[in-house]
């Protein structure tokens, strides 16, 4: 059994024995997404004088990733390390602790986390806990489909999507593979929201210029499907945005099933709830969000699987804890109903928290949480987006300059917009490339890629 040990670590500022009575206070943070990384910087900045607060972010990588630049390094756009930030450059006051969280408990005002090698449990106690733990992929009960689907949320996602594509064609332009080159060449996208929409459009690029490279390949064997349950792509942005990114797709050659779902997955096919049935050895999931399981298991109110806080994102049982994000159901005086759970909100709604915890630690008062869409950007592929800021809509070329313009400004740290510029600057001028790095990715990585051929044996 695994050795508990109780942790601390040093106050804000500078390091302090293990329970001295220097720290005050101690504040957790769950999570190193929006919300989390945005709260554990705006509380650096609220107490930066206070040298007796302990902050600690607990977080499963040591990087925060900018993730609505994924679909870019799947289309090596980008590479990896320019949307990734290391968190002890980021961040110089709070302390970091890089491990997974296995329990919360609430009641003991404590954590549970292993790390290290042979995964030791620490205990970390707090005064005040800050959930931002986002949310997991929901794969609705589908038989199989968690072992064959890949997803867009991790950098190793998009690295092994990317993979994926070049081994395909590869595999596809070998004389051998003639038969099966339909199936290896078949990629489906199910999910029409931002990030389905944005990876589809991606890629979609990327083999059509890769295929040119490949002598045995012509541009009509790749086939690329986008599959949505809705009436139309990209929902959040209405009708009229939608019906343009879907003719823009369409006419790069993407396939666009819409008013269908997926009903199962076996042997290299994919089944449509219309009957169809699709020859595909790669089906990217980007369909939903599910619960955190850690965030299921709290015992505090929650709907829909999400914590339920007020508008100082309190939870009310616990006056101690917060949450925010993905996890958290936030209410929207203003508009009524609740917040939705996007990046621009996540951002917000850290500093609104780090400010609250600040204000309760210094006995000052709290604020609520106030803030509207400001837009909603996609980038569709071939320098063209979709966009709706304030209300105005916009599309095309300029679309996708506010995307890249927007997104680049958000990107933390001036090396990382500095080589995220220079990396959109060469790609005007040079070819994509095409690669295959293994470093990275799951270890039945190769596994995987052998039932793949398996599968598209049995579909051809």
């Amino acid at each position: 059994m695994n050795q508990v040990e109780n942790h601390d670590v040093g106050c804000l500022g500078r390091s302090a024995p293990a329970g001295s009575a220097e720290c005050d206070h101690r504040v957790l943070i769950l999570g190193g997404g929006f919300g989390g990384i945005y709260a554990a910087i705006e509380l650096e900045r609220a107490l930066r004088n206070r040298v007796s607060v302990n902050i600690t972010l607990v977080t499963r990588d040591n990087y925060f990733l900018f993730t609505p630049m994924l679909h870019e390094v799947a289309a090596s756009d980008l590479e990896m390390n320019t949307i990734i930030n290391p968190l002890r450059k980021l961040l110089r006051r709070v302390k970091t602790f890089t491990g997974n969280i296995e329990t919360i408990d609430l009641e003991r005002s404590c954590v549970a986390v292993t790390h290290g090698f042979d995964r030791h449990v620490h205990e970390l106690p707090y005064d005040h806990l800050i959930i931002a733990l986002g949310s997991s992929t929901n794969f609705f009960g589908l038989p199989g489909l968690q072992d064959v689907a890949l997803t867009i949320k991790t950098i190793d996602d998009a690295i092994e999507l990317r993979n994926r594509l070049i081994t395909h064609l590869e595999e596809a332009n070998s004389e051998c593979a003639a038969g099966q080159r339909q199936p290896l060449l078949t990629f489906v996208v199910v999910g029409a929201g931002f990030a389905g929409v944005e990876t589809l459009g991606g890629i979609n690029d990327f083999l059509r210029e890769a295929i040119d490279f490949y002598p045995n390949l012509a541009p009509d064997f790749v086939r690329t499907v986008l599959i949505s349950s809705e009436e139309f792509i990209l929902p959040e942005l209405g009708k009229k945005l939608g019906a343009y990114a879907q003719r823009k797709l369409a006419a790069r050659g993407v396939e666009i099933m819409t008013g269908v779902r997926v009903t199962a997955v076996r042997e290299g096919m994919v089944e449509l709830s219309d009957g169809q049935k699709l020859a595909a050895t790669t089906l990217i999931w980007a369909a939903g969000n599910a619960p955190n399981p850690l965030v299921a298991a709290l015992p505090i109110p929650k709907s829909a699987g999400r914590i339920l806080v007020d508008e100082y994102l309190q939870v009310q049982q616990f006056p101690n804890v917060w949450a925010l994000g993905d996890c958290a159901l936030i209410p929207d005086r203003k508009r009524g109903g609740f917040h939705p759970p996007t990046a621009q909100h996540a951002i917000r709604e850290g500093r609104c928290v780090a400010r609250n915890v600040a204000a309760d630690i210094l006995g000052k008062r709290k604020r609520p949480f106030r803030f509207s869409t400001l837009g909603r950007l996609a980038a569709i592929g071939r320098r063209t987006g979709v966009a709706n800021v304030f209300g105005i809509n916009f599309s095309g070329f300029l679309a996708w300059w506010l995307w890249r313009t927007i997104y680049l400004f958000k990107l933390p740290r001036l090396e990382k917009k500095m080589r995220v510029a220079l990396d959109w600057t060469l790609d005007l001028c040079f070819a994509k490339d095409f690669a295959c790095v293994a470093v990275g990715l799951p270890d039945n990585y190769a596994a995987s890629k052998d039932s793949t051929a398996k599968a598209a044996s049995r579909a051809a």
